[in-house]
């Protein structure tokens, strides 16, 4: 069972406030949100006042990562699938314009995104048929990078992944789970392909050593001697 409290901290003139979770783990993890929130979760046998330390320690970095989200755009308003919305693909976006058709397709051709159909009005069927859209695109453009990719890490004794999936998920651009396999966020198509190789080599390093430790960073640095700054673009794509 997770005991949850709320705990302040202060670092010079700042604040920081942060949940704490308590449960049956080995080590501390602090997490830092897009909504500026803090949850610290640490051995349940663990001292308060250590936990706290603890928390005092990374005091810097978790207001930098609070200075980072705070200086990221606004998120975009809720799409309404309508003539001149602006949408990201690759990294760019791209107006939508609507016509009527009996055709049922979309289309991608100078600086928009061209949607057929016969149901004009019907912002359902829009959506339905841009997300298709997308999903196929990803599909395609996904294998090719991977390809790509793979070629750049096999020399470092990294197993080709066993499955590749796709999926649109709302908080991770991707995973990798110890049997090998590979799940991709479909809305990395909207992403630069630089970012996109980002994510897809992070996830192969895994395939190599699977948790977030020295060993995993110190491979992903040999891949990829730019990944951060990959990754801080990535991070600041409003999807």
């Amino acid at each position: 069972m997770t005991e949850k409290t709320y705990h302040i901290i202060t670092y010079g003139s700042q604040t920081i406030k942060f949940k704490l979770e308590l449960n049956h783990r080995k080590s501390l993890k602090i997490t830092v949100t897009p909504d500026l929130h803090v949850t610290v979760k640490a051995p349940s046998a663990q001292p308060i006042d250590i936990i706290l330390e603890k928390v005092k320690k990374k005091a810097h970095w978790i207001i930098k990562q609070q200075t980072f989200f705070n200086s990221l755009p606004p998120p975009p308003p809720e799409r309404r699938y309508l003539s001149g919305e602006t949408h990201m693909y690759l990294g760019k976006q791209y107006r939508l314009k609507i016509i009527e058709s009996a055709e049922e397709e979309v289309k991608l051709k100078g600086g928009y995104i061209y949607i057929n159909t016969r149901e004009k009005d019907n912002l359902e069927k829009i959506k339905t048929l841009l997300e298709k859209w997308y999903s196929e695109h990803a599909r395609v453009k996904f294998n090719q990078r991977i390809n790509l990719c793979y070629e750049k890490v096999k020399k470092y004794d990294i197993k080709a992944p066993l499955k590749i999936s796709i999926k649109k998920m709302k908080k991770r651009w991707g995973s990798c789970s110890k049997k090998g396999n590979i799940l991709l966020n479909r809305e990395l198509i909207k992403a630069p392909s630089h970012c996109i190789d980002y994510v897809i080599i992070h996830e192969l390093c895994h395939l190599k050593h699977y948790n977030h430790n020295n060993n995993f960073f110190k491979l992903l640095s040999q891949v990829m001697p730019d990944w951060q700054k990959r990754k801080e673009r990535l991070e600041q794509i409003v999807l």
